[in-house]
C-alpha cells in the first residue's frame, strides 16, 4: 500500500508553516468569506494577513489558480467561481488536481477546505482521490516513511457551524481501502480470486454471513450467464451476496456489481493495446463492496442486498464460443454473437436474483459495462438509465451533491432492443448496428431480463470511464451510492445530499418526507 495516512479533524491545530506545510484551498467568493482569525494559526509567523489578503487579491481562477504563500511551504488555491449545471458544485475534479498539484511536499501536512457545508462530502471524496493508495513497487525503489495528510474543513454560508469529522471516516476509508486497491490490483487473480474479492472479509466486519453459490452449482440452479462467461477460468465463477437486514424496513434495495476479475474478451479476445487495463473490469462489483460497507456501517433503515456477479472471461477449451446458446437466470435464451459482451450476462443474472430470490423493490446495477460509454458521456461521468425519470434525476441530482457525476442514456426499449434480435434464440447478447445508441442497448439488455414491464425501480449504471484515471483507480461510485440512497442512513451529512432526503422533499413540495411507502418517493 502506498504511504500517505490521510486524515479528517475537526481542527488540525496550529502549527507553522515550516514544520507542517499547508494548502488553503475554496472558491475564490468563499476564501474571501474567510477571517484571518480562523487561518492565521497555520499561517504565521512566516505569513501575515497583509500578505494572506493580497494573496487572495492576486488569484483570478481560470478555472483554477493558486499562489504561493511562503516558499514552497504554504499556498492558497482557488476553485472555480461557477460551473456549468452538469458539474458538481462542490468542483470536485479541479479540488483533487489542486490537492495534486499545489500540496507543499512533507512527511506532514494540512489541507484547509473552505466551502458551504453542503459540498463537504464532496469536497472530503475529491481530496481522497488525490492519493494513489496501492502499489507493488519493490522497497528499493519507493520511499518507506509515512506522510501525514490532515484535513479540516471551514464552512461559510448559512449553515457554517462546527462539523463532527467522524461522519467523513466511514466513507473516505471505503473509498481508500477497498473501492480503489481492487481495481488497482496488478496482479487481480493472485491477489484477487473470484472465490474472495474481499466479500468474506467486509462481511466478518460487518457480522454479516455472505450467501456464495459457486463453479457448478451456478450451472445447476440456472444462471447461466455468470457460469458462461466464467467456466473457463481457473478460479470458478460466483454470485455472492451480502445482505442488511434491519428491524422496522420497509422496503428492499438491491445492489448488484459487475466483477469481472480480468476481462481478456474471451474467445473474441481483445487486441494488445485494449486488453491492458482490464484489471478494473471488476469496478462495479468494488464500488458497491466500499458503498456496502459505509452505508450499513453509517446506519442504513431499509434492507440493503450487495450482489456480486465474479467471474474472469478467460480463454481456454471451456470458454464459450460465439454461437452457443445460453439459458440466463430469467429462462430466456441468449445467442452469443460476441464474447466480449460478457458484463451484461452476467448481470442479467444478478438482477433477476435480486427480483426473485430477494424481493427486491428497487434495483440498481453497477458496471464497466461499454466502451461506448465514454463517448456517451465522457471520463467524468457516469452513464445512467432507468425505467423511472424521476430515479433519473435523482441519479444526476446525487451526481453533483456527490462529485461522482452522472448523466441520462436514453431509455427506448422500443426503438433499440431490436439490436438484439436472434433467428435462433429469445436474443443475442450483443447489437447488429454498433453506431446505434450501444451503450443504452448493453443496458436494455440487462433491463429486458427483469422485463420492461417490471413494476419496481431498475437502475442501471455504467462507469466505464470514470472508475479509472489515466492508469489509477477513482473508486468512482461509492460516493455515488452513498448520496442517492443517503436518506435512510442516520447519518445527518448524507442526508442532507440525498435528493431523497426530507429537507429537500419539504422544500420542493411542501410536503413531509413519508418513509412508510412502498416505493420511496423523489423530488
Amino acid at each position: 500500500m502506498a504511504n500517505v495516512v490521510l486524515e479528517f479533524k475537526a481542527s488540525a491545530g496550529d502549527s507553522e508553516p515550516q514544520n507542517r506545510p499547508v494548502l488553503i484551498v475554496g472558491q475564490l467568493n468563499n476564501l474571501a468569506q474567510t477571517n484571518w482569525t480562523q487561518v492565521k494559526g497555520k499561517l504565521q509567523p512566516a505569513v501575515s494577513e497583509k500578505v494572506w489578503q493580497a494573496a487572495l487579491t492576486a488569484l483570478n481562477p481560470n478555472p483554477t489558480d493558486s499562489c504561493p504563500l511562503y516558499l514552497s511551504h504554504a499556498a492558497v488555491a482557488a476553485l472555480p467561481s461557477r460551473v456549468s449545471r452538469h458539474n458538481s458544485p462542490s468542483s470536485a475534479h479541479f479540488l483533487s488536481r489542486l490537492v495534486r498539484t499545489c500540496l507543499p511536499g512533507g512527511t506532514s501536512r494540512c489541507i484547509l477546505v473552505v466551502c458551504e457545508r453542503s459540498d463537504v462530502f464532496a469536497s472530503a471524496c475529491a481530496i481522497a482521490r488525490a492519493f494513489p493508495i496501492f502499489s507493488r513497487r519493490s522497497a528499493s525503489s519507493r520511499r518507506t516513511e509515512k506522510k501525514e495528510v490532515t484535513v479540516e474543513f471551514i464552512t461559510v454560508g448559512q449553515d457554517n457551524g462546527p462539523l463532527d469529522p467522524t461522519i467523513l471516516q466511514v466513507p473516505l476509508t471505503s473509498i481508500l481501502v477497498i473501492a480503489r486497491a481492487i481495481v488497482d490490483l496488478h496482479q487481480p487473480l493472485l491477489l484477487l480470486p473470484t472465490t474472495g474479492f474481499e466479500i468474506k472479509a467486509v462481511g466478518t466486519e460487518l457480522g454479516i454471513s455472505p450467501v456464495i453459490i459457486r463453479g457448478e452449482e451456478l450451472k445447476q440452479k440456472g444462471f447461466g450467464g455468470i457460469y458462461g462467461v466464467g467456466k473457463a477460468a481457473v478460479n470458478p465463477p460466483a454470485l455472492a451476496v451480502l445482505s442488511h437486514k434491519p428491524d422496522g424496513a420497509t422496503q428492499t434495495i438491491a445492489w448488484v456489481g459487475k466483477g469481472i476479475v480480468y476481462d481478456t474478451g474471451g474467445l473474441s479476445i481483445k487486441g494488445k493495446t485494449n486488453m491492458p487495463g482490464m484489471k478494473r473490469d471488476c469496478g462495479g462489483a468494488a464500488a458497491i463492496l466500499g458503498a456496502f460497507k459505509a452505508t450499513v456501517k453509517q446506519g442504513f433503515k431499509d434492507n440493503l442486498h450487495a450482489v456480486f456477479c465474479l467471474a474472469e472471461n478467460a480463454v481456454g477449451p471451456a470458454a464459450t464460443r460465439p454461437d452457443d446458446i445460453h439459458t440466463l437466470y430469467s429462462g430466456k435464451t441468449v445467442e452469443i454473437n460476441n464474447t466480449d459482451a460478457e458484463g451484461r450476462l452476467v448481470l442479467s443474472d444478478g438482477v433477476v436474483y435480486a427480483s426473485k430470490d430477494l424481493s427486491a423493490d428497487i434495483i440498481l446495477d453497477m458496471a464497466t459495462l461499454t466502451g461506448a460509454q465514454g463517448i456517451s458521456t465522457g471520463k467524468y461521468h457516469c452513464a445512467v438509465m432507468t425505467n423511472s425519470e424521476q430515479w433519473e434525476m435523482a441519479c444526476v441530482s446525487a451526481g453533483r451533491s456527490s462529485g461522482d457525476l452522472a448523466h441520462p442514456l436514453v431509455y427506448c426499449p422500443e426503438l433499440h432492443f431490436s439490436e438484439f434480435t436472434s433467428a435462433v434464440a429469445d436474443m443475442k447478447n450483443s447489437v447488429a448496428d454498433r453506431e446505434n445508441a450501444t451503450s443504452s442497448c448493453a443496458g436494455l439488455f440487462i433491463g429486458s431480463h427483469l422485463g420492461f414491464d417490471w413494476p419496481g425501480v431498475w437502475v442501471h449504471v455504467d462507469i466505464a470511464s470514470p472508475v479509472h484515471a489515466g492508469e489509477r483507480a477513482t473508486g468512482f461510485g461509492v460516493a455515488l451510492l452513498m448520496a442517492l440512497f443517503g436518506q435512510a442512513s442516520d447519518d445527518p451529512m448524507l442526508n442532507q445530499v440525498s435528493p431523497l432526503g426530507a429537507a429537500r422533499m419539504n422544500a420542493a413540495s411542501g410536503d413531509p418526507m413519508v418513509r412508510d411507502s412502498k416505493r420511496r418517493r423523489l423530488v
